[in-house]
């Protein structure tokens, strides 16, 4: 292949040439902390949300293409170069990166110098591990200068962008020898700090962005690298960073390894400083503690591995063809779980800024993974009826962190309500877990409004019984699942978007594909009435469904 290959026997993706047509991400992160890693290290991390919770700042439509990420420069004797090729964009000699489950390896060499960056998210961690390995191969001893970036995002991801005038006051650092604690807003309103540690105690740091790069410098010159010299700069407002400098000299066929910590933490309001004007970095520390050396990151990675080997191992297929095998066995279903962990939500190509994870995306995707992750399953189910409302009708959108509706694109999809029987249905297939349907569930998240889960699914399908057109169809709402159609969003005000304008008054326009879902998902619910004795709620929908 031109770009790449598969390597079967370590499920990975290899991709020897870093000009791919766009960058190739992969999404690292298995619980609440999660990174995107493009193929030349581009990318970002966040915890849980990527709006309310951003760790490093991304551009998004930008020129030239995935601008910014966590980065490494390697200024040996006046030739800077990076492992990913960019962002310094100096020829290798040689390149390699490997996309696996839940972790990225990229190989730069040049000059006799290789270097592999390793990067994941280790199991149960709020952080992103990267293991850099620098080994000489030539017969010249190497002194070279290493350096890290990070760029800060503060925090809201929305508001970073396009609040500036206050933004550009606020951004605050605090530097414990190896260790830049990022800690915006953190004395007025906030209990979380983010982190970026070195292993290895730096003989230099920047923490102010123009210090680093230079005013009119860019990803690929900035003018500490190019210098081979830190400035220990100190943010104070305008745009703050993490950036270490190591300075190393690498005997020949030596090999040096470095581990950096990029890391969340959030301290209760009681416990959030150590002394007065000085954060509570014991959490921090805590995690700097259990990855930050070579021997811990790599039994982190190993403990990675085997927990996808075991969650893959679950459902096999044995086939002559290698290409269905591959793709049922490793990479389907590890997209599934990359969908339940991100919805989504979050990627080159959606911002994570302005959806949340969609109520109707969200129970499609439990039917790929909830044979993976039953127990998780269950509790994405409930967070997503709890922003159903009382008449059947749901925010098509809501945040992971808060778990509430996205009030800016509202509701009125009229194919969402049906989608949360079938991954009921799935759920109950899969796990035998008839309890589900008992456990009491708010409306629209109001805690003084519960009603079971099936009573969620009553709500469901009299929905649509109760939303019908001349024919005895569905209504289409704003749109079914053809969203580009929007039948029913006439919006002349060029000014608006079409998620959030307002649907046309009207009873006119039907959907067959509702009408299909309705037959399908309502012999589904009233299955599930069935085996729950309620004979009668049973016969009242298959009525409809024969009518229908």
């Amino acid at each position: 292949m031109r770009f790449g290959h598969f390597d079967d026997a370590k499920k990975e993706y290899v991709i020897t040439n870093p000009r791919t047509p766009l960058p190739w991400i992969n999404f690292l992160g298995t619980q609440e902390f999660f990174s995107l890693i493009s193929n030349t290290s581009g990318g970002y991390s966040f915890y849980k949300d990527p709006l309310y919770r951003r760790i490093s700042r991304y551009r998004y439509n930008n020129m030239p293409l995935d601008s910014g990420g966590k980065y490494f420069y390697i200024n040996d004797g006046g030739t800077v170069w990076s492992p990913g090729w960019k962002p310094a964009q100096t020829e290798l000699d040689s390149y390699e990166c490997r996309h696996g489950l839940s972790y990225t390896s990229i190989r730069g060499e040049k000059k006799d110098l290789s270097c592999t960056q390793l990067s994941f998210v280790p199991l149960d961690a709020a952080c992103e591990v990267q293991l850099l390995t620098l080994e000489n191969t030539g017969s010249s001893e190497k002194n070279i200068s290493l350096f890290s970036f990070v760029e800060w995002c503060l925090w809201n991801a929305h508001d970073d962008m396009n609040n500036l005038q206050r933004n550009l006051s606020i951004g605050e650092v605090e530097i414990h020898e190896g260790t830049i604690y990022h800690k915006t807003e953190y004395r007025e309103r906030r209990n979380h700090i983010a982190f970026y540690h070195s292993s290895r105690t730096p003989e230099g740091y920047d923490t102010d962005r123009e210090a680093f790069f230079g005013m009119y410098n860019n990803f690929h010159n900035p003018q500490t690298v190019m210098a081979g010299e830190p400035n220990n700069s100190v943010a104070n407002g305008w745009s703050p960073v993490a950036s270490h400098c190591n300075k190393l000299t690498i005997a020949p066929g030596e090999t040096v390894q470095l581990v950096f910590v990029l890391g969340y933490v959030e301290n209760p309001d009681e416990e959030k400083w150590k002394a007065p004007g000085q954060i509570n970095t014991t959490r921090a520390e805590k995690l700097i503690e259990a990855f930050g050396t070579p021997e811990k990151a790599e039994k982190a990675y190993a403990q990675l591995c085997d927990y996808w080997d075991t969650l893959l191992s679950g459902f096999q297929l044995d086939h002559e063809d290698e290409r269905l095998e591959r793709m049922v066995n490793v990479w389907n279903q590890y997209q599934c779980m990359v969908t339940y962990n991100f919805g989504r939500s979050a990627s080159f190509y959606e911002t994570g800024i302005g959806r949340g994870l969609g109520f109707r995306d969200t129970n499609q995707d439990l039917l790929g993974f909830v044979h993976l992750i039953p127990e998780r399953a269950k509790e994405r189910i409930l967070d997503v009826a709890a922003t159903q409302m009382r008449d059947g009708s749901c925010f098509h959108q809501y945040q992971p962190l808060t778990k509430r509706g996205n009030d800016a694109i509202g509701g009125d999809f009229n194919d969402d309500p049906l989608w949360l029987i079938a991954s009921v249905s799935a759920y109950i297939k899969e796990t035998n877990d008839w309890s589900i349907l008992e456990e009491r569930v708010p409306f629209e998240n109001n805690p003084e409004d519960t009603g079971s889960l099936f009573e969620h699914l009553t709500a469901s399908v009299d929905h649509v019984l109760n939303n019908r057109g001349p024919h005895g169809l569905p209504l289409i709402g704003r749109a079914d699942w053809n969203d580009c159609l929007n039948l029913n969003s006439f919006s002349t005000n060029p000014d608006e978007s079409f998620q959030t304008a307002d649907s046309k008054d009207g009873d006119t326009a039907e959907s067959v594909l509702i009408a299909a879902l309705f037959v399908y998902y309502g012999r589904e619910y009233a299955e599930l009435a069935t085996r729950t004795n309620q004979a009668a709620e049973a016969e009242r929908i298959l009525t409809a469904v024969s009518e229908m």
